[in-house]
């Protein structure tokens, strides 16, 4: 095995892992278009979520059918009818997605049961099973308009569902439900995976589509390392939303958008919308920082606070790489644990990409700002000047005038915001007797107005 893929692997692997902890045992509402599915994306696809749920992540997955059925009734010779972006199912329409529906669940229950060797499925043991989970109503007559077997859900059968993803196996549900007087009703993928996600407090939906993701701004041009906005908040999602015209198909961006708002209103933290032609897109989305598509959020993810005693294996992992290169004086996890209340950090999905310690020095109306570091997965994006403004609002309300850092690497950008350098005598005379003069450290101050 070589160096180079020992050096790369590693890293990833150790940054991975603070997911694989926190998705542990969490609900995940998977959509797939049918037009996925009609790419031959469903091999990679079950790949990926049975290396999912081998994790401990609890799958819904509810399928979509839109190109098998119209595929269905162009054979027969009938025409594919929609208003409003809902197909109006005739009779003729209700059969054929039946049958498709039929069709689709054989093709997933096949493509979980393949274990071959060298691939990702060998050994895995996944049990996918359906049922009728869902209750259903008609959508009716709208503007004159009669959808006819079209329907929309009305009741999610949650327990027999948890009871599934307790037993370990993928809840598998196709876009149809059932009255009570046992008539079926053609459903919409999104309207299930939404129904489904709010109705089991899920902690993700997630919807693989035939877009890349979405623009808070649609009309500025793309740019080229950030073609999409990878997260919104709940309350510029719904701004978005009331700017664009209402979707007619699904490629429209308000499509998904609008399933999304409805799930994050009704109690699941995190929508997403990921594209299918992107091979190992949901991997990428669940387990890489910034994701793959578009997330939206009914809280801001990235929390500026003071660090507890649960943080100290995140900062050491944070710090780690710094310690070795030199940055930063390596600090023991005792050290550390001593001295966490002395830390703030930044923590983003459970994940810590920015910390810095303050020691104050009471008697000479200063403090020190220690161990300053911010992941090289989020540099650039301000999270050094938010950890910094909020340690300069913690040594204010200790009455304290200055603040100082010593430093061997980054002279230059903390002058940039306001810090003076003076000679190492200027530090208290506690903290002069510890300053390393073979490291030959620059110290700065600055003034706290």
């Amino acid at each position: 095995m070589s160096a180079v893929f020992n050096f790369t692997f590693v890293p990833w692997f150790r940054s991975v892992a603070p997911y694989i902890h926190k998705f542990r045992n969490q609900t995940f509402v998977v959509g797939v278009c049918g037009e996925a599915i009609a790419a031959g994306k469903l091999p990679n696809l079950a790949q990926d979520l049975a290396l999912i749920q081998s994790m401990g992540v609890k799958i819904v997955l509810v399928h979509g059918f839109r190109p098998q059925v119209n595929d269905q009734l162009k054979a027969k010779g009938h025409a594919a009818l929609y208003s409003r972006g809902m197909r109006i199912t005739d009779e003729v329409a209700l059969d054929c997605a039946q049958e498709a529906a039929g069709q689709l669940r054989y093709q997933i229950e096949a493509a979980f049961s393949q274990g071959l060797p060298n691939t990702p499925m060998a050994g895995a043991t996944v049990r996918v099973l359906s049922g009728n989970f869902i209750t259903a109503r008609p959508v009716g007559i709208v503007d004159g308009v009669d959808f006819q077997s079209s329907g929309l859900v009305r009741k999610v059968d949650v327990a027999a569902i948890q009871h599934t993803l307790d037993m370990g196996a993928v809840a598998l549900l196709s876009p149809f439900g059932f009255s009570p007087t046992g008539e079926a009703f053609n459903l919409t993928m999104e309207d299930v995976a939404t129904s489904v996600a709010t109705a089991l407090h899920a902690d993700k939906l997630i919807f693989i589509t035939e877009i890349p993701g979405l623009r808070l701004r649609p009309n500025e041009p793309e740019s080229e390392d950030n073609p999409i906005d990878t997260e919104l908040p709940l309350a510029a999602a719904e701004k978005l939303l009331a700017e664009l015209p209402p979707p007619e198909q699904p490629s429209d961006a308000a499509f998904y958008l609008q399933h999304c708002i409805r799930a994050c209103k009704g109690g699941v933290e995190r929508s997403h919308i990921i594209p299918y032609a992107v091979d190992g897109s949901l991997l990428l989305e669940i387990y890489v920082h910034d994701g793959i598509g578009t997330m939206i959020v009914d809280e801001k993810l990235e929390e500026l606070r003071e660090a507890t005693a649960d943080d100290v294996g995140g900062i050491l992992r944070l710090i780690e790489p710094y310690e070795k290169d030199g940055t930063l004086v390596k600090r023991s996890r005792t050290e550390i644990e001593r001295d966490i209340g002395n830390y703030t950090i930044i923590e983003h999905d459970g994940v810590i990409f920015a910390c810095a310690a303050l020691y104050p020095y009471p008697e000479a109306h200063t403090a020190e700002m220690a161990a300053l570091t911010v992941s090289s997965e989020s540099q650039g994006q301000g999270d050094g000047e938010k950890v910094l403004k909020r340690v300069e609002q913690r040594a204010r309300a200790m009455g304290l005038k200055s603040i100082f850092v010593l430093t061997t690497r980054t002279m230059h950008w903390f002058i940039k915001r306001g810090f003076q350098q003076v000679d190492p005598d200027w530090l208290p005379e506690a903290r002069r007797r510890l300053y390393n003069w073979d490291r030959r450290s620059q110290v700065l101050v600055k003034k706290l107005t």
